[in-house]
Order: C-alpha cells, then structure tokens, then sequence
C-alpha cells in the first residue's frame, strides 16, 4: 500500500507539471484552453486517486498498529517525535504544535500524531501549581479562588489553564497557570535546539530551518511574561469590537493577573476544528471558515497587531449567544503578537490586492518592495497554495476562480483537494525553503499564522475563498494609502476610490453567486 501511495505521488506530481507548463500550440486559444482542460482533469482524477490511497493506507495502518504489529516508517518517526516533544516540555512542545500544521508539507503520520500536544501537552502537577501560584499572587488557590480544579482542562507548551470561580462576583474563570521551572530551563533549551538545527544545516544540503529558532528565540521570553499577554488580549479585543466580526476575547482580571499567572474570564467553547460539535450546534462551517480568515485579515490590514499562533485549541467556537444559529468566535491564547509596520503592510495589501484581480504587474511591483525579485511568481504561489499559472489563466478569464481553484474554494474541500495542495507544496520545497531566507523576518510570522489559517480550513472541510476575503480588506488598506499620500489632488483620490469601488462591487457580486450556487447544491442534495 505503501509503494502504491508514492506511486500515486508521482503521478499526480507528473500531472501537476503537465498543468503547470506553458504548452505550445500556437495562436490557438481555443484549443490551448480544451488542453488545459484536460491536464486540469487529469491532474484532480490523480489527487482523488491519491487521496483515496491514503486514506486507506491510514486505515490499513491504524488496523496493524491495533493488532500490535509495526506501521509505517512515518508513524514510527512520528510517535519518537511526539515522546521528545512531551519528555522535553516547553519549547519543544511549541515546536511541536508547529509541525502539526504544516500539512502541506509533512506526511499525515505527523500532522495527526503532534496534533496531540494542542489540548494533551505535558501537565504540571497540582502541587507545583499551588507553588507557583503561592510565589506570584501571595497565597495557595483555595485560599484566592472557589473551586479551584486541581486538574487542568487545558495543557500547552508553556502553561496550563485550571477553572476556578471568583470569590466576590461568582463568575467561572480560567486560571492560566506558567509550568514551574520553565521560565528559568527556556534558554538552555533554546540554546540546545538552535546549535542542533545549527548543526543539521552544515552536514544536510537539503535542510535549511534555521528561520524557525531564529523566529522563536527573540520572542519566547515576552511570551513567557503573562503581563504582555494581558496587554496584548486588552488590545486585540479593542480593534474586534471595531470591526463588527462575531470574535470575543475574554475579559483580563488585572488584579489577579503577574508574569507567570494569567486569570481571564471563562468562555464556553470548544475548538474550531471540531466539526463533530459543529454540526451537532447547526452551525455553518462556511460561515466559521469565513469569520475566522475575516478576523486575522482585519488584524493584518487594519490594525497590524497580529496574533501569529491561531492553531486550532486557541481559535474556539460557540454558538452566538444572542443570535441563534449563528456562530461565535472566541479567541484566546495572545502570547505571541507582532506589530506590522506599515510600509510592509502597504506593500502586502497591493500584492493580495495584485493577487485577487490577477494584476501581474501590480504583484511584481509589490514583491520587489518586499525584496523578491525574480520569485514573484513563488511568493503568490506560497501565499495562496495555488500555482502562479492559475493567475495567469484568471488574469484572462478576469473570474476570482479556476475551475480547480473553484473545487478547493467553493465547497467540497474534499482529500483530492488537500492532496493537489499538499502536491504543490512538496514539488516546490526547495524554492520555499530558500524563500524563507529572502522574504522580510515580518513575514515569516505572516507564514506560520497562514500555515495555521490553512490548517483550520481543511479540517473544516469546507473552506471559504481565503484570496477574496484577505483580497477585500487589501483593497481597503491600498485606497487608505493611496488617499493618504495622494499627490496629485481629487483626481487621484477619485481614481483611487473608483478602483476600490470597482474591486467591492466584484467581490459582492461573487458573493451572491457562490451563495446562490451553495443553495442550490444543498437543495439537490450535493
């Protein structure tokens, strides 16, 4: 099953290039667009193919490993990582969490064994709690808080997060407690991590992420001040309530609040990525996939402030309180922020802005000032999981969608869908990982929250159309720009507004249809 599976990969890789190149048959529109029809076809019949391979093979091995036989190499590697991760504690845990979202990427053995340390990361013990908490805010739990669970509903990498109820008001909270020790044990782990990545990058030609500690190191130690975390959760909550997106922050308790313990009022809500919860609440998963990419996007090209960690336990999920049938977002979990300057961010709204309406000038222009030259065309392939060819076609059709880019976007989100994304990613790791090197350090925060974004989106199975959401708040961000430091008078202003207009109104339209499409393929049972 195994050779079948790499034998399906590299058939749908062969297919994947067939698509991708530029076939010559002349002045012949007609019969260049009925060619790429056809390889378009052939390229999701081989990532079915694939994916339904895999899913046996999933199943085949979950069968073996029950009957205590051995399983895959994948599995075996995978199970190793996952008890390094837990034996060691908190920055590998991180790391960890990671791994589990870069799903174009690594095998599923991985994705689905690390998945683990998002809600099962190693926990503390009670007594060590009670310690910590004892040192920061003066006195045992029992003694501060009623009904203080001494096991944790919550694990992570860097703490755990306990209920409690408060003493004057009777409201439920979450006590957000730091693993003890961690915080004096994090600079030799990231010392130790850093020299072996160090060390792997001078014997292996092909391993090249040294950017993942580079990121980690500068910004672990204000992730492990709960202090800037209550700043940080005060500051997003002021810029969602702005925006108007159904996104809640829990509340900070200042007073019970210090550097290694966190208290917040408890919110009901269960993860993103529980479909099962999902449907059983008769919430819509369109409408949470759309909330959530909204919600991020406005971050980026609105406010700046970035939370850069949305894995799946810190992205939850109700149903609206006042609004029945209608989902809710509860967004926790702001250790990790940056702050985009703006100039970077003028440039990445005109390259999502480029990207939407298929302006190949406008993407060239912005990736240079972002210091991609000549791979412009990888940077829009990285940013929105499609191949730069697909651009080209749209930039001809002027639609928002391929024909395949429709299948990945407009409902089915189906293992074919994943496997020719996945595909994709794995044809061009060696450009991405040389990208990394390039791209501005803003950006690779910017990547891992999309690997997040992205992660979140196939497991909901039904993602919306991430490059016309993030594509409606760019547009908003260049005409800001274009406004603010216009120099030639009304004329540009007016210019400038009929542009955006022209992008709104485009974006409505595909709304109402896509909408209407999703009703009628409901109505007929598909």
């Amino acid at each position: 099953m195994e050779r079948t599976v790499r034998r399906l990969e590299e058939e749908l890789e062969r297919a994947q290039q067939r698509y991708i190149r530029r076939d010559g048959n002349g002045d012949d529109d007609e019969a260049r667009a009925a060619s790429k029809r056809e390889q378009k076809e052939a390229m999701l019949a081989a990532a079915d193919e694939l994916a339904d391979a895999q899913a046996a093979l999933a199943l085949l091995a979950r069968k073996v490993e029950d009957g205590g036989g051995s399983h895959s190499v994948h599995q075996r590697n995978a199970d190793r990582l996952l008890r390094l991760c837990r034996a060691n504690a908190g920055v590998y845990v991180k790391v960890g969490q990671h791994l589990a979202n870069l799903d174009l990427l690594l095998p599923d053995e991985y994705i689905a064994t690390l998945a683990a340390l998002f809600d099962d990361a190693p926990e503390s013990s009670f007594e060590n709690v009670r310690e910590v908490i004892r040192e920061e805010l003066g006195g045992p739990p029992d003694e501060l808080f009623d009904g203080f669970s001494e096991r944790p509903f919550a694990s992570a990498s860097l703490a755990q997060v306990h209920t409690a109820h408060c003493k004057s008001s009777g409201r439920k909270l979450a006590i957000k407690v730091q693993h003890r020790g961690l915080r004096e044990t994090s600079r030799g782990d990231l010392i130790a991590m850093t020299a072996a990545v160090r060390l792997a990058e001078l014997l292996f030609e092909d391993f090249n992420l040294g950017w993942l500690v580079d990121e980690i190191a500068p910004h672990l130690p204000r992730e492990l001040d709960f202090n800037v975390e209550a700043d940080n959760a005060e500051r997003a909550s002021a810029h969602l309530a702005k925006t108007g997106l159904d996104c809640v922050v829990p509340r900070v308790l200042r007073e019970s609040t210090t550097e290694r313990v966190l208290c917040m009022e408890f919110e009901e809500a269960f993860n993103a990525t529980d479909v099962a919860s999902i449907d059983s609440a008769g919430l819509c998963r369109l409408e949470i996939a759309r909330t959530i990419t909204s919600v991020f996007n406005a971050q980026i090209f609105e406010s700046g402030f970035v939370h850069c960690d949305p894995h799946e336990a810190n992205v939850l999920v109700r149903e609206h309180p006042e609004k029945k049938g209608r989902a809710q977002l509860v967004l926790v979990d702001h250790g990790l922020y940056r702050q985009l300057d703006g100039a970077f961010r003028d440039s990445y709204a005109r390259l999502w802005k480029g990207m939407l309406l298929a302006d190949i000038g406008m993407i060239r222009e912005a990736c240079g000032s972002l210091g991609v030259v000549d791979m412009y065309p990888l940077l829009s392939a990285m940013l929105t999981s499609r191949p730069f060819d697909e651009v080209i076609e749209r930039s001809k059709s002027g639609s928002f969608e391929t024909a395949a880019a429709s299948s990945l976007s407009g409902g089915g989100g189906g293992g074919g869908d994943q496997a020719v994304i996945r595909g994709y990613a794995q044809r061009y790791l060696r450009e991405i990982i040389d990208m990394l090197d390039v791209v501005p350090r803003q950006m690779l925060l910017i990547f891992k929250m999309n690997d997040c974004l992205r992660h979140l989106d196939m497991a909901l199975g039904c993602p919306g159309n991430p490059l016309v959401t993030a594509g409606r708040y760019a547009s908003r961000r260049v005409l800001e720009g274009e406004v603010r430091g216009a120099g030639g008078g009304w004329l540009c202003k007016l210019r400038s507004w009929l542009s955006y207009l022209n992008v709104v109104l485009r974006i409505e339209a595909y709304d109402i249809w896509t909408r209407l499409g999703r009703a009628r393929r409901l109505r007929l049972g598909y």
